[in-house]
């Protein structure tokens, strides 16, 4: 077991008392063009995805590292239909489970047997080793991963129609989660991200009622790792219930106002965003630039914020505008904001 676990929320404290803002992008994939290597080189080889992670390291040092984004680790642990494309991420193809006993095909598996599984505790173990900065990993939620097992749809019917096959899905899900979980822990992970992209189907009674329990749960079995909650969308009607949830930090996606959610959060609650992946695909770096320091100053008054991406980065995304944002995030301080704005690119 690994003992060295960081902190991103004593850095954040630490460099908001400096007029600093960590940089943490989610961003993995586009090592993958340092690497010249394919998307699924990377899944199934913790050697490939720990060279292109750490050639990102290199280049850019970042305050915070995660692996590759991947929800489809456990599903595919599972046994369920995944497609692996060569060069995109893959995606579940069929959904198997109409009824409760259909989960009985699933209750024995032990998914830390699973190949890809171990890849990605493997690339844990790297990291641990090689990088000085808080090291993060990724896991699906249980209501997504309920979604791949019924289909997301069908899910949110059976949610009202047929609520107790809804909780079987959800507390079969969530003990498949604890189990991926646990050895990520186990291996010194300073953060667990939940991929909860699914919940943004939810309105606030239900995500309290449902899902809150649950990683209220992960946060106290894991209280030495950082649990960030990451739900795609509009989130700013769930906040509030996000954060009630007890989890160290938010991570929000592009569409959220920053601004917005600081008033609403707590100044002791991880603010963790929001450049938009798809500006960081498609727009010029001085864009870039711009877009980040406009977003800090948005933010300045926020005390644990973390300046990163929306969401993961896509692998094609010009390592000229990862300078650009990176670039924003050091030359930005509080106080001290200068007239320099993007002329340098």
């Amino acid at each position: 077991m690994v003992e060295r676990r960081l902190s991103l929320k004593y850095l954040t404290q630490t460099l908001y008392q400096e007029g600093q803002r960590p940089i943490v992008p989610l961003m993995g994939y586009p090592g993958l063009q340092l690497t010249k290597t394919t998307v699924k080189q990377n899944q199934f080889n913790h050697i490939v995805q720990f060279q292109s992670l750490s050639k990102l390291y290199d280049r850019f040092r970042p305050d915070a590292m995660f692996f590759l984004m991947d929800l489809s680790v456990e599903a595919s642990a599972l046994g369920l239909p995944v497609r692996f494309p060569l060069d995109e991420t893959p995606s579940v193809e069929h959904h198997p489970v109409e009824k409760v006993e259909d989960l009985d095909q699933f209750r024995n598996i032990d998914i830390l047997g699973d190949g890809r599984v171990l890849v990605y505790l493997e690339t844990l173990r790297h990291m641990k080793k090689a990088f000085p900065c808080p090291v993060g990993v990724f896991t699906i939620g249980p209501l997504t991963l309920a979604g791949l097992l019924m289909g997301a749809s069908e899910l949110a019917l059976k949610s009202i129609l047929d609520p107790k096959l809804f909780q079987e899905v959800l507390q079969f899900s969530h003990r498949v989660i604890l189990r991926y979980m646990e050895a990520l822990y186990r291996e010194g992970a300073d953060m667990i991200m939940v991929l909860e992209p699914t919940a943004v189907i939810f309105g606030p009674n239900q995500f309290r009622n449902d899902l809150s329990p649950y990683y209220r749960q992960l946060v106290g079995l894991f209280h030495e790792a950082e649990i960030i909650l990451h739900i795609c969308g509009n989130t700013t009607p769930l906040l509030k219930e996000m954060e009630d949830s007890t989890v160290a930090g938010l991570s929000l996606d592009s569409v959220v106002d920053m601004a917005q959610a600081a008033q609403i959060l707590k100044p002791t609650t991880m603010l963790i965003g929001n450049v938009s992946p798809i500006d960081m695909l498609s727009e010029k770096p001085e864009v870039i630039y711009q877009e980040t320091f406009d977003l800090l100053e948005a933010t300045k008054d926020f005390p644990l914020f973390v300046l990163s991406t929306g969401c993961d980065l896509p692998q094609d995304v010009p390592m000229e505008n990862i300078e650009a944002f990176f670039q924003a995030g050091r030359n930005w301080k509080k106080e001290e904001r200068a007239t320099e704005k993007a002329s340098s690119f």
